[in-house]
């Protein structure tokens, strides 16, 4: 019984708040400072945080250090995501982009699938830590998408490709732990993915316009949804079995995005181009597009190099800024490596080529530093939430409650664990960390294959990161959706727990088979 009160205990703090945010509409902060609110008397009196070491202040101290560390980590994401915004919005970028998109289609479906899944999930690889919804929501808003359908589309369609983002971050937290190889652990990984990610690609496609099918003005193309999900899988997989963890989503995405643009103009799925009087087709120059795309080019450019040139990535990495405090609690930040970092140089490069002058940067900066400060509460409550249920055992209890209570139809289970880890540390690696010792000893002690296991563990971290409350406030932030936050997550949790669900009964069919 005392476990069960434990667990339910534990569950308490997340209930509260998916209850507000998505039943009540609370704005993110007031549900979380809510949630908070039940979660520390729960954790002092029934899980005994502060009971043993420097008491319960010096502990809670350490909490709301380590929230603020990756508080200030998320906010210089996405702040220069913001300042790079407010560049293109003031050179009338989006308007050149716009017409460039048009020019391969004007189906908003097939521009969701462009941005949302290929364009989000190249992000994704490269950087991570919220840079894809940062910078492609705000893309698909100024292409006509209402904020809440660009950010929830954004967020599921870069998914997928969580478990290997930032150059397989979150796989290689694993192999640390387990030791198991890279390669089969990543080739295990991607099987998942692969089989399933249709659900999210559809998803994606089916909520670009409302009404899907039923959208008279646009006519029904079956042929996309597997092109899309084909032109990404095949070098997705290929990279993972037989490269490793580093490539499988950056390279996937970069290959895939320029096979299904290839196919959309093989194919003229695009609008007839409205040609001038010498027959020359109308719209914006290759010159114009590049200058306007350049703040892009600049991070694509800046991050490939300190990922992937040996000397650069460990110049980047040898800058370290970190604190500690006890034995419990700490936190770093690698300032040059960061995609915050990048982000703010690309939006500097890029201003001063398109002829900015300090006062027009800065004057871009102030107006994302006031659409940003609106946001700070909320991340820094949910993050002291999520820091407060780590250090206190109340995730553990969860855990483990779940797989005492599912025996041997844990494989159905397991991806589940990892999207608990991802929602409550709004990081998949995070999850990762904490919950790939725990999954490797369950399949020991029931008689699983670890690898299997692991995989499934990565899995469903990839899932948390659409349903992961930090991230829809951060994405939120980026097209002004403050205070709603609870529409988006909504949306993206029905998506999540369907791709959870099916994605349990693949990892149970596959360990039968085993």
């Amino acid at each position: 019984m005392g476990s069960d009160w434990h667990a339910i205990s534990a569950v308490m703090p997340i209930a509260v708040i998916l209850v507000l945010m998505i039943l009540r509409g609370w704005p993110a902060s007031q549900a979380a400072l809510a949630g908070l609110a039940i979660a520390l008397p729960l954790a002092i009196f029934v899980f005994g945080f502060g009971g043993e070491g420097d008491g319960v202040a010096m502990q809670f101290t350490g909490v709301l250090l380590e929230a603020g560390t990756t508080t200030a980590t998320i906010l210089w994401i996405i702040f220069p995501a913001l300042c790079i915004f407010e560049l293109l919005r003031r050179h009338d970028a989006f308007d050149t982009i716009k017409q460039a998109l048009g020019r391969v289609t004007g189906d908003p479906r097939l521009l969701a699938l462009l941005v949302a899944w290929f364009f989000a999930l190249f992000l994704e690889g490269a950087a991570g830590f919220g840079t894809p919804v940062a910078l492609a929501a705000p893309l698909l808003v100024s292409l006509g998408f209402p904020p809440v359908r660009a950010v929830t589309i954004v967020l599921i369609g870069h998914a997928t490709g969580v478990s290997f983002g930032a150059i397989g971050t979150p796989v290689f937290a694993q192999v640390s732990i387990t030791n198991l190889p890279p390669l089969a652990l990543a080739a295990q990984t991607a099987l998942l993915h692969i089989v399933l990610c249709v659900v999210l690609v559809g998803a994606v496609y089916w909520l670009a316009v409302p009404g899907g099918r039923r959208n008279g003005a646009l006519r029904v193309r079956v042929w996309p949804l597997p092109a899309a999900v084909l032109c990404f899988i095949v070098p997705f997989y290929g990279l993972a079995a037989f490269v490793g963890p580093e490539l499988p989503t950056l390279l996937g995405a970069l290959i895939g995005g320029v096979l299904f643009a290839g196919l959309l103009a093989l194919v003229r799925l695009s609008h007839p181009i409205a040609k001038n009087a010498h027959g020359v087709a109308e719209g914006h120059g290759w010159l114009e597009l590049s200058r306007s795309l350049l703040p892009y080019g600049v991070l694509i450019s800046l991050i490939l190099i300190t990922r992937l040139v040996e000397p650069v990535r460990v110049l980047a990495g040898s800058v370290v800024w970190s604190w500690q405090l006890g034995d419990q609690f700490s936190g770093q930040v690698l300032p040059l490596s960061h995609p915050g970092t990048m982000l703010f140089l690309s939006f500097v490069v890029g201003g001063i080529v398109l002829g900015e002058r300090g006062s027009g940067l800065v004057r871009c900066a102030s107006l994302a530093l006031r659409r940003l400060m609106s946001v700070v509460l909320a991340l820094l409550v949910m993050l002291a939430l999520a820091r407060l249920m780590v250090h206190a055992g109340m995730v553990d209890a969860l855990a483990m409650l779940v797989a005492e209570a599912a025996g041997p139809s844990w494989p159905v289970f397991a991806p589940m664990i990892g999207v608990l880890g991802t929602f409550v540390t709004g990081s998949a690696t995070a999850s990762n960390i904490l919950f790939t010792d725990f999954q490797a000893e369950t399949a020991d002690i029931l008689g699983l294959p670890v690898l299997m296991m692991v995989a499934a563990q990565c899995f469903g971290a990839a899932i948390g990161n659409m349903v992961c409350p930090h991230n829809v406030i951060a994405g939120a932030a980026t097209v002004g959706l403050e205070g709603k936050e609870g529409d988006v997550l909504r949306r993206t949790t029905l998506v999540g727990i369907i791709y959870g669900v099916a994605g349990g009964g693949l990892v149970w069919l596959l360990v039968a088979g085993i």
